[in-house]
């Protein structure tokens, strides 16, 4: 490691050091809370960087008993097993002190819809929908749907759902913008390859404290539900609409039977896509700054095309082709998912090297 990073890593055993002391003490209130959450913070990377120091602690009292005859044999077995062991526990450290996404523990709210394609972009996008359920289920995630407006043939017009876990938006966050697929739609007669689009958008889910929206800035309207529903479709006005006037954003919800339902879920579904906006701004200013990034975040950008013909699932943005298309249509995204975090923590381990 070099000599600088060697002082950063000095300075946060002292504060580790520091904060322990000072509980010790008699302060209260604020400055405790303040204090415990700064040392549970410090104290994941400070156990790292004590198993290194230790680790290399014992490689070089290894290395000084090489010279004693009887020593020497049990001192090459342990230097062999640090050999692998030092590379793996500096890693750590390296990884336990890039800087984290404050979202990234949060749950997740998953929007779906179809772009281009007409009918087969709306059965791409209920495919895929299903395929994140089977995906959020095997990593014990909670997934509730929220919004799911179904086309005539069984395909969507948008899907909503909440994702409701540990490290959601960590692992989801990389799947949004644009998702092409080609295949031979059902409808097909002749046999023709069609291409087609749907847009995922993936944000974390917001909290009360993180966006201060002003009722008087929200238009909201309540008009009657269509479509799939029961009963009460067109006859009690349960749909909400609410417009976010300075920003522009609007939320409609139809799914419940309940007006209060469908408004909490509306304006869930707003405070996240406000806290998205903010971040987003945020994150355009130090991304411009990164040599190195895993796709911009943008909407519009096509991240990843899933070819059946071929039986392959290709993510643009790493350059990875996998040929299991039939297994990630039925939710198993983690050779995707863990290598667009790999290839993330590289470009930013490269930039603190």
């Amino acid at each position: 490691m070099s000599s600088s990073l060697e002082h950063k890593l000095d300075r946060i055993m002292a504060r580790a050091a520091e904060l322990r002391f000072i509980l010790s003490g008699s302060i209260t209130g604020d400055e405790f809370v303040k204090a415990s959450k700064e040392l549970s913070e410090l104290t994941p990377v400070e156990e790292k960087i004590s198993a290194l120091r230790n680790a290399e602690k014992q490689a070089k009292e290894a290395v000084s008993l090489l010279s004693d005859p009887d020593m020497k044999e049990l001192a090459e077995a342990e230097l062999r097993d640090l050999k692998h062991q030092l590379p793996e526990l500096e890693m750590a450290v390296r990884l336990a002190l890039l800087p984290k996404d404050e979202a990234d523990d949060r749950s997740a709210i998953l929007e779906i819809r179809p772009a281009a394609g007409g009918d087969e972009a709306g059965l791409f996008a209920a495919e895929l929908f299903s395929a994140y359920q089977k995906y959020a289920a095997s990593q014990g995630w909670r997934f509730e749907v929220l919004d799911y407006e179904e086309n005539e043939l069984g395909g969507v017009k948008g899907a909503i759902a909440e994702i409701t876990g540990k490290s959601v938006f960590a692992k989801l966050k990389f799947e949004s913008g644009v998702h092409r697929v080609q295949r031979v739609p059902t409808t097909e007669t002749q046999g023709r390859i069609h291409t087609s689009t749907i847009t995922v958008a993936v944000l974390p889910e917001a909290e009360d404290v993180d966006v201060d929206i002003n009722e008087a800035d929200l238009r909201i309207d309540v008009y009657r539900a269509s479509g799939a529903g029961g009963q009460h479709v067109n006859k009690t006005e349960s749909a909400v609409r609410i417009t976010h006037i300075p920003t522009g954003i609007v939320v409609a919800m139809q799914e419940e039977r309940s007006q209060h339902k469908n408004r909490a879920k509306a304006m869930k579904i707003l405070r996240s896509r406000m806290y998205d906006q903010q971040r987003a701004s945020v994150n355009a200013t130090r991304a411009a700054d990164r040599k190195g990034q895993v796709g911009t975040g943008d909407r519009s950008e096509r991240i990843r095309t899933y070819n059946f013909p071929q039986g392959r699932v290709t993510d643009h943005r790493i350059n990875l082709t996998l040929h299991k298309i039939d297994r990630i249509m039925l939710g198993e995204f983690d050779d995707i998912i863990d290598a667009l975090i790999a290839e993330d923590q590289a470009a930013r381990l490269a930039e603190l090297a």
